[in-house]
């Protein structure tokens, strides 16, 4: 059986090649809405497949997004990479997801086979890259979008929430509570990173423990960013002596860790320990008691970074290269609101 060609599903929809074109590839000119339909008509009724090896190589581009992140088996991520995969299907794009398990060496490699595969943009989920991953960055012949993280970069092309804002958010209503103070339970980095969302996690909590004339020291406790983790760590900050009376946590995961443990040990939440989290995955709403935490616009965020990857090429200013979405606080039993 002859294979199908463009011409074929042209000749069919009564129109030229180029709008046949125009039409798989949702451009780059317009075409009439009853145009499009007999020219997607004549696809179907033919069984015509675009050859997409083909147009790789003319165009020297695929329609492929790369996306780079720390680790898809956590609920944020997992769920940032699906809202991204959704913004991408809507412009015609598939997504490649790379997990760099934290290393640097892991995310150097993705950024190389990535971008070798002439991806038509790359997404870097990233916890600070390093300087060699920087340089990578810098190097890329096709743009690059940090989303959830940012560099000391005027050239970067950028997609984040307000971290340090919906930190102070959520440390502020556990200190209205009437809690003497509140704790933080950060990243593993004893160095801030500049640009890390949990570094602006932990300033967001300062801030608001200093606005309320209350000391921070000793009080800031280091512990991986996955619930299984953080369960072991709070088993032991929680059976101590010095028992905190309210938890701000970083992650979502870490508090749902946090919960876990305080269960284990017959700990009332919000009775004797109150917890907030940041990042409003799913899950926050199902856990015992629901989560109260800080929401971002997930799949606003991944549009807007679908979004600067494939529109306008024409070199941006900052303030255009840098999309800045705001934080909620969503209020639920584990802070002690009813």
């Amino acid at each position: 059986m002859a294979k199908v060609t463009r011409d074929d599903v042209a000749r069919l929809a009564g129109t030229s090649t180029a709008v046949v074109s125009y039409v798989i590839n949702n451009g780059p000119r317009p075409v009439a809405p009853a145009t499009r339909e007999r020219v997607l008509a004549a696809i179907t009724e033919l069984g015509y497949r675009p050859d997409r090896v083909a147009q790789a190589m003319a165009s020297r581009r695929t329609d492929l997004i790369g996306m780079i992140v720390p680790d898809a088996r956590q609920p944020f991520f997992a769920e940032m990479a699906h809202a991204v995969e959704q913004a991408a299907a809507d412009r015609g794009k598939m997504v490649l997801v790379g997990n760099s398990d934290y290393l640097d060496e892991r995310e150097i490699h993705y950024l190389r086979a990535f971008l070798g595969m002439r991806v038509s943009g790359l997404i870097l989920v990233s916890q600070g890259p390093s300087e060699a991953a920087a340089a990578e960055l810098d190097a890329a012949d096709a743009r690059v979008v940090l989303l959830h993280e940012r560099r000391d970069s005027a050239d970067d092309f950028v997609v984040i929430t307000d971290d340090l804002g919906g930190a102070h958010l959520a440390t502020r209503h556990l200190l209205e509570h009437g809690h003497p103070y509140v704790a933080c339970l950060g990243g593993i980095e004893e160095t801030p990173v500049v640009g890390d969302p949990v570094t602006d996690h932990v300033e967001g909590w300062r801030r608001a423990m200093a606005e309320a004339g209350i000391s921070t020291e000793g009080r800031l406790f280091q512990a991986p960013y996955n619930r299984y983790d953080a369960y072991e760590i709070a088993l032991g900050l929680l059976s101590g002596p010095d028992r905190p009376p309210a938890i701000f946590c970083t992650t979502d995961d870490q508090a749902i860790g946090v919960l876990r443990a305080a269960r284990e040990l017959r700990i009332d939440v919000p009775g004797g320990l109150a917890v907030a989290g940041f990042d409003d995955v799913k899950e926050a709403a199902l856990t015992d008691p629901p989560l109260t935490t800080v929401a971002s616009d997930r799949p606003a965020m991944a549009r807007a970074a679908v979004d600067l990857l494939l529109d306008d090429p024409r070199p941006m200013s900052r303030r255009e290269r840098i999309r800045q979405f705001p934080s909620a606080l969503v209020v639920r039993k584990s802070c002690g609101c009813s």
